[in-house]
């Protein structure tokens, strides 16, 4: 008996475009201490210097960061660990973990944000406080990257507005221009070209030129995908997702961030100058998975170290 119509695997045999290659090229990825240890070698996945972001989820022992990023330099990586304002005490907090990265795990770079936490542990609440303490350029960090919301972001502008977050992004504008460490702005994943390359378009034409990473959601299941995008108040590009909720046709494959990722770089393509820079993954459907991903449509540049 044949199988039914969507049942059918055709469309996972396409074959990646030329620009989306490139646009793949340098991409990042993002893991915690406890999904990192669900991983045997990370050689068997991802290619030589990816960057590889740590989240740093309130109640992870500092320890457990460190080691994670000793490990992922171990492997020829370049960690990237979180510094979430609103879980650090105090500024020696703050220098006794950029010491530890620095000593410990060769860390030189960091993506600063204000953390997903409601209430502040200390006297911290946002990412601008941290980088003006001077810790991270006393301590020789490289690069300093800040979170970008291609969609807005609710928990800073409750109004449905943007004008929080645009000071912020002036502010930090302004940063860049006096820190010796290269500073890019990773963002939020979302669903839908058009919105972000508009958000980009506008940021620059505002005067903020800060390259973009920006934020795509790895292969996974639909309903895991909706489950995160409502936890991490992702906005009117859900609707992508919903829409393929109802097609009985895709319901049962996993999402796959084809489309985005090749409207983006035919976009890039098209004008070099675009201000997105790399891709940033949310392995949301598990590192494995987002991994292969990339393999599959990344060209050489994506190859695995134990592949090269």
């Amino acid at each position: 008996m044949a199988l039914l119509p969507f049942m059918r695997k055709k469309d996972s045999v396409t074959t990646a475009s030329a620009d989306l290659e490139a646009f793949l090229q340098g991409y990042s990825i993002e893991v915690m201490p406890r999904t990192a240890e669900k991983v045997e070698n990370f050689r068997d996945l991802l290619p030589a210097g990816t960057r590889v972001y740590i989240a740093h989820i309130d109640g992870t022992p500092i320890e457990d960061m460190v080691a994670t990023a000793a490990r992922l330099r171990d492997e020829g990586f370049d960690p990237m660990p979180h510094f979430p304002a609103r879980i650090i005490k105090d500024a020696a907090t703050l220098e006794d973990w950029v010491n530890r990265y620095s000593s410990e795990a060769g860390v030189n770079q960091g993506l600063i944000l204000a953390g997903g936490v409601d209430q502040p542990v200390g006297e911290f609440h946002s990412s601008m406080q941290l980088l003006e303490t001077g810790i991270f350029d006393r301590a020789g960090f490289k690069r300093l990257h800040v979170a970008g919301h291609p969609e807005g972001n609710r928990d800073i502008d409750p109004d449905g507005s943007d004008k929080n977050v645009m000071d912020a992004l002036r502010w930090k504008q302004k940063f860049s221009e006096t820190t010796d460490a290269k500073i890019a702005m990773a963002t939020q994943f979302c669903f839908e070209a058009q919105p972000v390359i508009e958000w980009a378009n506008a940021l620059k034409a505002a005067g903020v030129d800060i390259p973009i990473h920006i934020g795509i959601a790895g292969p996974a299941k639909l309903q895991t995908l909706i489950k995160f995008a409502i936890a991490c108040g992702v906005g009117p590009s859900l609707r992508v997702l919903q829409k393929r909720a109802m097609d009985v046709t895709k319901l049962v494959l996993p999402y796959e961030p084809n489309e985005i990722l090749e409207e983006l770089a035919a976009h890039k393509a098209a004008n070099p100058d675009f201000n997105i820079e790399q891709v940033h993954f949310f392995p949301l459907g598990g590192i494995k998975t987002n991994a292969e991903w990339a393999i599959k449509n990344g060209g050489d540049a994506a190859t695995p170290v134990n592949q090269a």
